[in-house]
């Protein structure tokens, strides 16, 4: 009798991941499994550790305690060789874009082929103006300095940016902020066929949940450094959880306390 293979690891899994700085606790124990090739979003408010946990995974925090594995690999605590090699296999969207004003967008878009594979920049330019076509940019945006673009365009050179070294993970940090609702749904899209394009594992934190719905495959909700839910998007508006369903309905009543400062 022959047995099955066993199936392969989660892409991603946090077990136990702890992070705290001072007197204030910010994740409190969050376990969490992404899969190969799958979409999750996780959502919550302000100050509840959705970017503390994407800088423990790419190594800029080390969590107090618990473990990060991908492919089934520890990269807690990685050497600096290590970690630049595990860099390698990420692209990241930031919050705010984060282009540099000092480069025209095309060398923006090739940077990470420029720097970390130290492509030839010819034919880092080549790629670069590829992935702007990806997102919908022509050739002359290329020699553009971010300065010069709008809001929604400097969101989708840092799109492909992030797909310009064809990467098995992507981080989104809030992708729609400070966007339109059409815009942003624009953007949505793009992320959307990128990921499915490339067949990436993508981890994205928003509170946009227009955005959430769109491009998760599935949504957990992180509320006081813990996951307390985790569920497909078609479930979230009958989850029979109290937190998701004040957070998703934006009420101000209910379990999530917001502080206000008395006058």
């Amino acid at each position: 009798m022959t047995q099955s293979a066993a199936p392969p690891p989660p892409k991603i899994a946090l077990a136990g991941v702890h992070k705290s700085f001072t007197d204030k606790s910010v994740l409190r124990g969050v376990d969490l499994e992404i899969g190969r090739s799958e979409s999750l979003v996780v959502i919550g408010g302000s100050g509840t550790g959705k970017s503390v946990m994407i800088k423990c995974i790419l190594g800029l925090m080390r969590p107090d305690a618990g473990d990060i594995e991908v492919d089934g690999d520890s990269v807690v605590g990685l050497s600096r060789s290590e970690r630049s090699e595990f860099m390698t296999r990420v692209g990241m969207l930031f919050q705010g874009s984060a282009l540099f004003d000092s480069l025209p967008v095309w060398e923006n878009v090739a940077f990470g082929l420029i720097q970390g594979r130290r492509m030839h920049r010819a034919a880092a330019r080549e790629v670069a103006l590829a992935k702007l076509a990806q997102v919908g940019l022509t050739e002359d945006v290329g020699n553009l300095v971010p300065a010069e673009l709008s809001g929604g365009m400097q969101k989708r050179v840092a799109l492909a940016r992030a797909i310009a070294t064809d990467p098995e993970i992507i981080f989104f940090d809030e992708p729609t902020t400070g966007l339109d609702p059409i815009m942003g749904d624009v953007i949505n899209e793009l992320i959307v066929q990128c990921v499915r394009e490339l067949g990436a594992t993508a981890l994205s934190i928003t509170h946009d949940m227009a955005s959430a719905r769109k491009i998760a495959d599935r949504i957990a909700m992180l509320h006081e450094g813990r996951i307390v839910w985790v569920g497909p998007p078609a479930a979230i508006d009958d989850s029979g959880n109290p937190y998701v369903d004040q957070f998703v309905h934006g009420r101000a009543e209910g379990p999530i306390r917001m502080p206000v400062r008395a006058r």
